[in-house]
């Protein structure tokens, strides 16, 4: 049976590689290996996502799903203060985080385990996700869904998929949750979705 980038506890061979990714001014050196999510290179769709969300000084910042940790990772390194969190089910993709954290001098808080399961009490201002939509539109939604228990009020939700491939109904499951959505990027197909939480 293949694997997938989901898998708690991957069994392919260990096989390591080196990429660089540059986001403003600051370069960032990490290491991907063998099962985990776009080893070879940063996923398009992330490097919209980062390169579109807002981010305040003094927050806090969940990378839900973070494979490597490129999302998180640059987070701590260009925007001062903020606290972040990234969690992933993916053992080697946990590991492979907090390997990058420290090759890139960042101090950000890793964690293992399913969905919102390693953060439960806890709310973030802000909640970033590029959904495992080969794990299913079940899977997706419950992301979304879950979102808001885990936001403080006017905390923020970003996502970013391809619209026509899923982002559109996924962009629906946001309006429905949230009772509201935007799109605050377009480019190459992919969108970034953004959602306020109104109410605690």
């Amino acid at each position: 049976m293949n694997e997938h980038y989901y898998t708690e506890e991957p069994t392919s061979k260990l096989v390591t590689e080196q990429i660089t990714f540059r986001i403003n001014e600051t370069e960032l050196k990490l290491t991907t290996a063998s099962g985990v999510f776009s080893r070879k290179k940063i996923d398009l769709g992330t490097k919209i996502l980062i390169e579109n969300i807002e981010i305040k000084k003094n927050t806090k910042v969940l990378d839900l799903g973070c494979g490597y940790g490129i999302i998180g990772i640059s987070i701590a390194k260009i925007i001062p203060d903020t606290k972040v969190v990234l969690t992933d089910a993916n053992k080697r993709a946990t590991q492979l985080a907090k390997q990058n954290a420290k090759q890139n001098n960042v101090t950000v808080d890793v964690r293992t385990g399913n969905s919102y399961e390693t953060v439960a009490g806890e709310t973030f201002d802000y909640i970033l996700l590029n959904p495992p939509q080969t794990a299913g539109r079940k899977i997706c939604f419950q992301l979304i869904e879950h979102a808001p228990q885990h936001l403080n009020k006017q905390g923020v939700f970003y996502l970013v998929a391809r619209h026509k491939k899923g982002g559109a109904v996924l962009e629906a499951k946001m309006k429905e949750t949230f009772g509201n959505a935007e799109t605050v990027a377009r480019e190459s197909g992919f969108r970034v979705y953004k959602s306020t939480k109104q109410k605690d």
